[in-house]
């Protein structure tokens, strides 16, 4: 056992020690989890501080039988793509677990357990590479969500849980019919191995089978990001969702969504991806624009947010689908980005909850004269949110359009239009929310934040800024991991550059990854 193992176990472990606490002891439950949660993310850090950049594979691997017939592997690694999003979901995890501290007073054992289940669930998705062991560990994130949202959400809470499902698990079924027929063709459940017999021609797919094999991935990941038209379900979980609930959905189960387009489709699928790229651009674009601008009309704050989250994430699908090295870059960049920008939104919001006992943006307003270091830190979040400079979102949606630029020019501009239009409907928020006059209920129900919050609001606010200012410290191992993938999926778009011509028959053509040819 190496230390990524130890780090998948410690929360699996947990979740089993949380189930036999007496149910009365309330606060010996939340301390437990707290500190099993915490455990878990220090040990992650590990992860990083071992991890030897550089190298574009597998580190930290684990691949031995777990079940011998069918053959099935407890295959884990991490590389440079799974890295950060495997220690976003130990961080955020006991962030979770803090800002739920005094206000789950229904039934907080089995809370408490399920979100310690759900951070198994995501690091195990984050670090399995064989295909059946990360399809056990995507349906187990499903589940304590599925409960999250349906016992502890608000009034339309089955509604939105039993949408939330229905919409997961029918992608689920789509992506294990493609797992079993990729068993049968390969005769391995196993990743790494089944890649190489695609590339080296050992596995073969008619061009039918490779575009059915695509659809049914793409499908499972994109109601999981969600990509419009398949986000319907996204808005009701976010609204009906506990503010933990919507933290962990936000920030890091969307973007389990990504990450097997990333991982599974482009490298496995090349001919299918490029083929199928055009009309995903198109969906992700409108995506980008719609989100916006519906965002702009929601009364509801964290029905803003989740919009918000549908623009956010459609940047994310139309770097993935640039097949370019700054797209890729970008795409994982705007993963991490969005996972601690839109995150600190719904923690804030959470807060203001739990006080306004009001999500409608019109039962605000002047919240600024009675909440300051609220305000401040809400005003850092929304400029991060809406990728101002020296802010996290900048540098990733600044690699996505330069990445989609060197693709398509075009897809740029419409896709800039989702900046514009970020900052008008996140600015108008702010301004309704923590300016004009304060009402009776605010300054009565609105103080500032206590220590703890403070503790769950200080580390994602740091991270906002280290991300905008020194990205070097993420982008080294992001950026090995996609040129890898790159090369495998065969995917570098190449790139005509027109310059002044000495000849009539002169010209350049400058590949996506810098080298430029005279022909």
């Amino acid at each position: 056992m190496n230390l990524l193992d130890l780090v998948i176990a410690i929360p699996g472990v947990g979740f089993l020690i949380a189930l036999l606490i007496p149910r009365k002891q309330e606060q010996a439950i939340r301390i437990f989890t707290l500190a099993v949660s915490l455990v878990t993310f220090v040990a992650s850090l590990g992860l990083a501080t071992g991890y030897k950049f550089g190298q574009a594979g597998q580190q930290f691997v684990t691949n031995v039988v777990w079940i011998s017939n069918p053959e099935i592997h407890w295959h884990v690694g991490i590389d440079g793509l799974s890295l950060w999003l495997f220690i976003l979901s130990t961080l955020l995890t006991p962030i979770s677990i803090l800002i739920s501290w005094r206000f789950v007073r229904n039934q907080p054992k089995e809370f408490y357990a399920f979100l310690v289940l759900l951070e198994f669930g995501l690091v195990g998705v984050f670090a399995a590479w064989d295909l059946f062991l990360f399809y056990v560990f995507w349906e187990i994130v499903l589940v304590p969500m599925y409960f999250l949202i349906g016992i502890w959400g608000h009034d339309r809470r089955i509604y939105a849980a039993l949408k939330f499902f229905l919409y997961t698990f029918a992608g689920s079924v789509l992506m294990l019919v493609a797992i079993i027929f990729l068993y049968n063709r390969a005769g391995t459940f196993d990743y790494a191995a089944i890649l190489s017999g695609l590339q080296s021609g050992k596995v073969t797919l008619t061009h039918g089978e490779e575009t059915f094999l695509f659809l049914a991935f793409f499908i499972a990941f994109a109601i999981k990001v969600p990509i419009f038209p398949l986000h319907t379900w996204l808005p009701d979980a976010h609204v009906e969702a506990p503010s933990a609930g919507s933290l962990m959905l936000a920030s890091v189960m969307l973007k389990m969504g990504t990450y097997g387009l990333l991982r599974f489709c482009v490298p496995m699928f090349p001919t299918a991806s490029h083929e199928n790229a055009p009309w995903i651009v198109i969906l992700a674009i409108i995506g980008i624009v719609y989100g916006a601008l519906v965002a702009m009309v929601q009364p509801n704050m964290k029905k803003l947010v989740a919009y918000s989250s549908v623009s956010h994430l459609g940047f994310v699908v139309l770097g993935i689908f640039s097949f370019t090295q700054m797209g890729f870059d970008g795409a994982v960049y705007q993963m991490l980005n969005h996972g601690i920008s839109t995150g600190a939104l719904f923690v804030l919001v959470g807060f203001m909850y739990e006080r306004r006992h009001s999500l409608a943006i019109a039962d605000y307003g002047g919240v600024a004269t009675v909440a300051p270091w609220l305000s401040a830190v809400f005003l850092i979040t929304t400029l991060a949110s809406i990728g101002l400079p020296m802010l996290n979102n900048f540098v990733g949606e600044f690699l996505v359009l330069q990445g989609t630029a060197q693709a398509n020019f075009e897809w740029t501009i419409f896709a800039a239009l989702g900046v514009i239009f970020s900052a008008c409907y996140m600015l108008w928020l702010y301004q309704r929310v923590f300016f004009g006059q304060t009402s009776d209920e605010v300054k009565h129900h609105m103080p500032d934040f206590n220590a703890r919050e403070w503790a769950c609001v200080i580390p994602l606010v740091l991270m906002m800024v280290w991300m905008g200012i020194y990205s070097q410290t993420f982008l080294p191992a992001v950026s090995e991991t996609n040129a890898k993938i790159l090369e495998q999926s065969k995917a570098n778009t190449a790139l005509q550059v027109s310059l002044p011509r000495r000849e009539p028959n002169a010209g350049l053509t400058l590949a996506a990854g810098g080298h430029i040819h005279a022909h």
